[in-house]
């Protein structure tokens, strides 16, 4: 099944992408370390059903260097030794902030404090971005019937370097 939408050739789509393109570019260039990054965006991908993301996300954790075990037990990391405390930390955040109606307490106050205890100021607001921008990618490519399966590495952001020099704005 195709998409049902082509996000990239609808002039409204394409400016809100741009712009979602431009925060996610903060959180990438955030002293937050890349790994985790893409774990705690696989993560709350898994969790929301969203196979664009999930291929996206696993792909290019693998080109960062990620490791196949550790892609693999993502789904099941507090039943693995393969994550760091502070990495545990950060996927507690991602599940708890990707279920928030699921849970009557959003995110607990011994995941903020196991957050604070591993991050700094920096960290924890890129860490709080990225879980509120990739559920809301999640939404975008779930609600389109993006699927996965096509996605290579460096694929997103090619993608907006070619749209960008088509329509001359950066």
């Amino acid at each position: 099944m195709e998409a049902r939408f082509d996000l990239f050739a609808n002039e409204i789509a394409l400016t809100f992408a741009k712009r979602f393109a431009g925060a996610s570019l903060v959180i990438q260039q955030s002293p937050l370390p890349r790994s985790t990054q893409e774990l705690v965006s696989l993560r709350a991908s898994q969790i929301n059903g969203c196979g664009h993301c999930i291929d996206m996300h696993t792909k290019e954790a693998e080109a960062a260097g990620e490791t196949a075990v550790r892609l693999h037990l993502v789904a099941a990391w507090r039943e693995s030794t393969v994550f760091t405390e502070a990495e545990q930390a950060a996927l507690a955040l991602a599940e708890e902030g990707t279920r928030l109606g699921d849970a009557h307490h959003g995110v607990s106050d011994e995941t903020w404090d196991r957050v604070r205890e591993h991050y700094d100021d920096d960290q924890t607001a890129a860490l709080v971005a990225l879980v509120a921008l990739i559920n809301a990618a999640n939404r975008l490519a779930v609600i389109v019937h993006q699927k996965g399966g096509s996605y290579e590495p460096g694929m997103f952001a090619r993608a907006f370097d070619r749209v960008e020099s088509v329509h001359g704005e950066r």
